[in-house]
């Protein structure tokens, strides 16, 4: 177990639900949702449905069901998906699209971004005699191994646009899609508008202990209620889960933007450290992603003099470490752990 006086900066997902939003889960209205009676979880998936501009929404467990049935009802076996580099659903997933849909991934562009041209460079065709049709395109935003850059709208537009055009479907890998709008100052459904299918997860920036939420058209959303069973992720009385995210809906999104002043805060103490390659216009939310050079000391000996400080954070390769902001730590807490991390890291 981690200390618990420790500060914690390895990830979104460590929070704590909030005092109110455990009285919230105590009180919630439950029935059996497999019967679409559960009144909270309805409540929950009518509301997002609402903030995404879509006309249905289904309740799951995790982020990585929420991509996995996407990809299961938007693609064949054999198929390809377009992905960004470095995308959650094609390295994060333990083999799960490959395993659950048997698809392939072609990643396009660079940073967790990519245009119109490099989607459409990286389409594959139908009936080609060798390679496999392209079937689906995802986009991630925010995108985690990306510093947590949101993806320019101006292209999501285009690339669903011009995937439109090929008849392949479009989805919206949301796992971070509060962060993107609280930073970019654009709503949820303006987000989501393109795309033929979205996902939120409430389980990161908003503090909820679990879930999150597929939203898209009704014939769609019908037929990831009987893939979430394949999967697993029926369940009951999940109204007291749901009732988290309705709380947090209601308390938890204003104060996304200050993680992401946290983590600017963190991200301009350590850019201007000798062996640190940091660039500050990704650091655009809550996630803050530097390379040790090779003179320096590795991503392991950086992560273990952190903890013995007192600060937990990520190696995410040899030379690449990440850190998290989120509700759980405070501005004062932040600025204690960057300059922890300037030290470990300045000790050479």
């Amino acid at each position: 177990m981690p200390d618990p006086a420790a500060i914690d900066l390895r990830s979104d997902t460590v929070t704590r639900p909030s005092p109110g939003m455990r009285q919230a889960m105590a009180a919630a209205p439950v029935g059996d949702d497999q019967y679409g009676e559960d009144p909270s979880v309805n409540l929950l998936q009518e509301r997002i449905a609402a903030l995404t501009g879509k006309q249905a929404a289904l309740f799951v467990p995790s982020g990585t069901m929420a991509n996995q049935i996407a990809v299961k009802l938007l693609t064949r076996p054999g198929d390809d998906v377009i992905v960004a580099q470095q995308a959650h659903m094609m390295w994060h997933e333990a083999g799960a699209a490959a395993a659950n849909s048997g698809v392939q991934f072609t990643p396009a562009g660079a940073g967790g971004r990519f245009t119109a041209e490099e989607f459409a460079a990286a389409v594959k065709p139908r009936g080609h005699i060798v390679l496999p049709a392209t079937a689906l395109v995802a986009i991630e935003n925010t995108h985690n191994m990306g510093s947590g850059i949101v993806f320019p709208q101006r292209d999501a537009a285009a690339i669903c646009a011009a995937a439109r055009e090929r008849e392949i479907a479009s989805y919206l890998d949301g796992a971070r899609l509060f962060n993107a709008a609280a930073a970019s100052g654009l709503p949820l459904a303006e987000l989501a508008r393109p795309f033929d299918l979205v996902s939120v997860a409430l389980s990161k920036g908003l503090g909820c202990p679990v879930g999150s939420v597929l939203a898209g058209d009704r014939t769609t959303i019908g037929r990831a209620v009987t893939a979430r069973r394949r999967f697993g992720g029926a369940m009951r009385q999940s109204g007291i889960l749901a009732a988290a995210g309705l709380y947090a809906l209601d308390h938890h999104c204003a104060r996304l933007v200050d993680d992401h002043a946290n983590a600017r805060l963190l991200a301009e103490r350590l850019a201007g450290l000798g062996g640190v390659r940091l660039d500050l216009a990704s650091v655009q939310s809550n996630i803050v992603i530097w390379e040790m050079a090779a003179d320096a000391p590795d991503a392991a000996a950086i992560v273990a003099r952190a903890k013995a400080a007192g600060v937990l954070i990520s190696a995410l390769g040899p030379r690449t470490v990440r850190a998290v902001t989120h509700m759980d730590v405070d501005r004062d807490q932040c600025r204690r752990a960057a300059e922890a991390l300037a030290d470990a890291i300045g000790r050479g």
